[in-house]
């Protein structure tokens, strides 16, 4: 391997090691590589005595060449065949490319300081949005005491219905009443 892998995979191995035994633990506790290479090198001698095993090794790539989901589509799919994919798709691709180019036109916007100061009118939004939200809630209870004014004054307003209608009909009895009297005296 080269010297940047190998050191890529030393710092991967040494996060694992911090992950698995802590960042203060001390460095003779920590044998996952002694344990990997250890490992490695029984995996080599066992596989070197071994024809079968060699020529296994050796079918690896062919195997991951053959599992790769595309391969198939490689094989399957002739070049004609993806050439009329793509005439198919030509109206999308060319729409698809004209709103890149306008995405393109429209960078400057996207860079502005306007766009870049967003950031820091975050803090200004949390705290209308909190606002809004205390508004909405005064304004779910000033609605809820409405609906109850209003249900009060609906039962007073049939509740005084009833009792005009009473008293007119106590009224119309009176004057009937009275209006009898006279007749007969």
């Amino acid at each position: 391997m080269a010297a940047p892998e190998v050191a890529g995979l030393q710092e991967r191995v040494e996060a694992l090691e911090r992950r698995v035994f802590g960042a203060g633990a001390a460095r003779g506790q920590r044998k996952v590589a002694d344990g990997l290479l250890k490992v490695q090198v029984a995996l080599g001698t066992v596989a070197s005595k071994r024809e079968r095993i060699k020529i296994l090794y050796k079918k690896i790539e062919d195997l991951i060449k053959y599992l790769d989901p595309q391969y198939i589509d490689r094989l399957a799919v002739p070049d004609a065949m993806k050439l009329q994919f793509i005439l198919a798709e030509e109206q999308f691709i060319l729409s698809q490319a004209a709103l890149l180019e306008q995405v393109n036109n429209l960078q400057p916007f996207l860079d502005s300081a306007h766009i870049k100061a967003v950031p820091d009118h975050a803090a200004k939004l949390q705290r209308l949005a909190q606002i809004h939200i205390q508004q909405q809630d005064q304004c779910e209870a000033v609605t809820e005491t409405v609906r109850v004014l209003l249900e009060d004054y609906n039962k007073m307003t049939l509740l005084l219905s009833k009792q005009f209608v009473q008293w007119d009909e106590t009224l119309a009895q009176l004057e009937a009443a009275k209006q009898v009297r006279p007749a007969a005296e």
